[in-house]
């Protein structure tokens, strides 16, 4: 019999034995996965993006925070949430009583970003925000990648390197769509297309998508389908005799005029003709609504009510300050775009003096043109306005760029004219540091929460400061006989710095606007 010499066979082995050996390499092999997943790249690495890390950076929306009791009921969120796409479900029908039941089943997307400029923490930010808006359309995030070129490539946008990688990684993964971060041409999404296999939009595509999903209004959904009209309009393809015209004649000296000739209108220039003649029609019914607008407006000024516009980048917390202020009870989700209608509430400030508070759609990096366009007309709202709060994140990555990017749509709309005051929102989210670096940045600022509800003391007195405030000061007598002018005088638009009841009737001390004041001659006071 030979002996073994300190080493067992697994003949010799008990199940025991056996049992501890197996359990002994499993922890090894996770020790090693674990090791691997925390190993620090060395220089010039970038770690491969997993599916957990790409769903973190889009900020967790898929876990919604409930809303505070200043945001009101929130019935419009209740009814939203009824109708989100989830996942794992088919949209195949195994019944026909299942058909009230179904959900549309989520996509599955890859996404793909070219860092052409800034920092590798600028293009990391802006894949980021691409997950989040992917979620907030309904998708599921799944994996990104980030291409390093000076410009794009014009016939795949990554180069026909890249752009094969990412084909095995919707292989790998199982995608059903790639959204590219930027805005592709016509040629560049075909090319991607016949690489990738599957289905690629761009990130306006993606925008266009969300705002048709979360348009709600009349008004708002016109506005959302001419842009999407006109991001359709130079795309449309067509193969094969679709894409035939007639000939017409004898065409050169071939003489290739009979035989020739096409079946006539094709079916793309039909739809060409269709879609301009419904962005047509869009454009008269926006123009239509155009007038009630103004005319709200228009009483605004005659009343000479000051207003102040919210406006900021998308998720930054608007609509819960606007809830704050006014108790409007305006739908509030965080989720981008959560709402594009605008709403117009009454607030007061702490003196009395009243004023209008307007909401108004978010702001995004690269807003598509075709949404700047056709929201000119709501936009209008913060260029007509006598002072804007400026809404940031201070919790976000990149709070300055938020800043840039929404200034820059505020030159678009000739909106920078109007006083603009920095609200650092999320502070109890917040890094001091970040807080403190972006005061030192924009002197007109004040730091608040609306969700705990800090700071909002100290940003109505600064609303209070900032906005056109009555500046004629009289001395009235009013006979006790014209109770309608003392009431006329505790509106909203009077401040009343004294009042004192005396024999010959109510003396009081206010201040004015010039209109008002005109009216009131007859009751001043002359010593």
């Amino acid at each position: 019999m030979t002996e073994n010499h300190g080493h067992s066979t697994g003949a010799d082995m008990g199940p025991e034995e056996i049992q501890a050996v197996i359990d002994r390499i499993l922890a090894s092999d996770e020790a090693a996965v674990a090791k691997a997943k925390n190993a620090t790249p060395g220089p010039g690495e970038t770690p491969a993006p997993t599916e957990k890390t790409w769903r973190s950076r889009a900020q967790a929306l898929s876990q919604d925070e409930e809303p505070s009791d200043a945001d009101g009921d929130q019935q419009d969120l209740a009814e939203r949430r009824a109708l989100r796409r989830v996942a794992g479900l088919s949209t195949e029908l195994e019944d026909v009583t299942e058909v009230e039941y179904r959900q549309l089943r989520l996509e599955r997307v890859v996404l793909a970003g070219l860092w052409s400029e800034g920092t590798a923490q600028d293009a990391e930010n802006s894949l980021q925000e691409l997950a989040a808006l992917a979620e907030t359309a309904g998708s599921e995030v799944l994996d990104g990648i980030v291409q390093r070129r000076l410009k794009p490539d014009p016939g795949t946008f990554l180069g026909s390197g890249k752009a094969q990688e990412l084909k095995g990684i919707v292989q790998a993964t199982g995608a059903d769509t790639v959204i590219v971060d930027s805005e592709l041409s016509p040629s560049q999404r075909r090319g991607l297309e016949d690489i990738v296999k599957v289905k690629v939009i761009d990130r306006t595509a993606l925008i266009l998508d969300i705002f048709a999903q979360h348009a709600k209004s009349r008004e708002g959904k016109a506005q959302v389908e001419l842009a999407q009209l006109e991001y359709l309009l130079p795309r449309l393809r067509g193969w094969g005799e679709s894409m035939s015209r007639q000939a017409g004649g004898q065409v050169g000296s071939a003489g290739s005029g009979m035989g020739s000739r096409g079946p006539g209108e094709t079916k793309i220039e039909l739809d060409r003709r269709k879609i301009r003649t419904r962005m047509a029609k869009l454009r008269r019914e926006i123009a239509g609504m155009k007038p009630a607008r103004e005319t709200k407006r228009s009483n605004r000024r005659r009343n000479q009510v000051p207003s102040v516009a919210i406006a900021g980048y998308t998720n930054a917390g608007k609509s819960s300050l606007l809830n704050r202020l006014t108790d409007a009870g305006v739908l509030v989700e965080n989720a981008l775009f959560a709402t594009l209608d605008p709403t117009v509430r009454k607030a007061e400030t702490p003196d009395g003096i009243g004023y209008t508070l307007a909401d108004t759609v978010g702001f995004v990096r690269s807003l598509p043109t075709q949404l700047i366009e056709a929201f000119r007309s709501t936009l209008e709202e913060v260029a007509d306005s006598d002072l804007i709060l400026h809404v940031v994140d201070a919790s976000h990555p990149d709070p300055e760029g938020q800043i840039a990017a929404v200034r820059a749509v505020l030159t678009e709309v000739d909106a920078r004219r109007v006083p603009e005051i920095i609200v650092l929102n999320k502070a109890d989210a917040a890094d001091p540091f970040v807080i403190e670096r972006l005061r030192q940045r924009e002197p007109r600022s004040v730091v608040v929460s609306a969700r705990t509800g800090a700071g909002l003391t100290e940003l109505r007195q600064l609303i209070s400061t900032n906005i056109p405030r009555p500046g004629v000061k009289l001395d009235l007598m009013v006979p006790y006989a014209r109770g309608e002018i003392l009431s006329r005088l505790h509106e909203e638009d009077v401040e009343i710095l004294g009042l004192e009841h005396v024999g010959e009737g109510t003396r009081l001390e206010v201040m004015v606007r010039e209109g008002l004041a005109a009216e009131l001659e007859a009751y001043v006071r002359h010593e």
